[in-house]
């Protein structure tokens, strides 16, 4: 049994790498409350004694084993570099706290990073992109995202017997994803089905995006990070590997909903902030029972039937 913390537990990803690590029978490091986003020196200040707290409860354990799991943050791919400063600081200071601290020195540890794949290879010409592709970001996100790539990297290089995971995510969608983010076209497109407000897209129908389940992607992290057989320290794209555009995207909606979405094109600086045609594809080898076991339809019928739910209780 380990002892997991996910920070950013609240999250899409978070609340499924949760679910995944306790069906594993795992046990969860709950911190007290939530992390302050809006208040750096709270923040800052939560995230060292966070990491004291768990290190204590990793002490009372038998094995010592643990894993931290960073799915937190409130960026996003429009967000300017002032934005995503606090989050590459907060992360900063709970990879020093771990490093610091003895408590946890004494056992196997590990750390899965979620990055974005969509944001890092933005500007790639490649048709197929794999991690061979080489980093082309064009955002500010972007290259936060890469500034803390290097800090997980540089943190698991300092620690001997380590294991990281820095995981560069394609699109996740899932059901109870945040409404206030600038961010999730599915969920967008289901909550103004269900509610039959006219649906903005920024983007062509013809762009190519690869939607992965967030429960496809958390057991994927986690099985990743426990692999023994694999690098101690990796960096994999984590893709469903099929391609989809956004009008396949509005025919599922139309069949699944029964009627046609009211759709409505405009252009808008941020669809110019993604690659027009992404493809994914890793070349590191995945487990069968690892692989993605969520059909896009099947998942946006479960964001439908989500925001159908949600749409009766309010």
């Amino acid at each position: 049994m380990k002892t997991v913390w996910v920070v950013g537990a609240g999250g899409l990803l978070g609340r499924e790498l949760c679910r995944q690590c306790v069906g594993q029978g795992d046990r969860l490091f709950v911190p007290a409350e939530p992390l302050a986003w809006s208040d750096r020196e709270r923040l800052l200040a939560q995230m060292a004694g966070n990491v004291h707290a768990f290190a204590q409860r990793v002490a009372e354990t038998e094995l010592r084993a643990w894993e931290v799991y960073w799915a937190a943050g409130v960026g996003t791919m429009s967000s300017p570099a002032e934005a995503m400063s606090l989050e590459t600081e907060a992360l900063g200071v709970l990879l020093d706290t771990l490093a610091a601290d003895a408590r946890l020195a004494d056992g196997p540890g590990a750390i899965g990073f979620a990055s974005s794949a969509g944001a890092i290879y933005a500007g790639a010409t490649d048709e197929v992109i794999s991690e061979d592709t080489p980093v082309a970001p064009t955002t500010p996100y972007a290259h936060a995202k890469l500034r803390q790539e290097d800090l997980v990297r540089a943190f698991a290089a300092s620690q001997p017997g380590m294991h990281a995971l820095i995981a560069r995510f394609s699109t996740l969608y899932g059901a109870g994803q945040a409404a206030g983010k600038q961010q999730g076209l599915l969920t967008h497109i289901a909550r103004s089905v269900v509610r039959n407000q006219p649906i903005q897209i920024y983007v062509p129908f013809d762009t190519i995006r690869d939607y992965l389940c967030a429960a496809d992607a958390a057991t994927q992290m986690v099985g990743v990070v426990r692999d023994a057989g694999l690098a101690p320290q990796l960096t994999k794209i984590v893709a469903a590997e099929h391609p989809t555009t956004i009008a396949e995207i509005v025919a599922i909606f139309k069949r699944l909903a029964r009627r046609q979405p009211r759709i409505v094109t405009s252009a808008s600086q941020r669809g110019g902030l993604y690659g027009r045609r992404i493809q994914f594809r890793s070349t590191i080898p995945t487990s069968d029972h690892e692989k993605p076991t969520t059909s896009l339809p099947v998942g946006i019928a479960q964001i439908l039937e989500a925001e159908r739910a949600r749409f009766a209780r309010h």
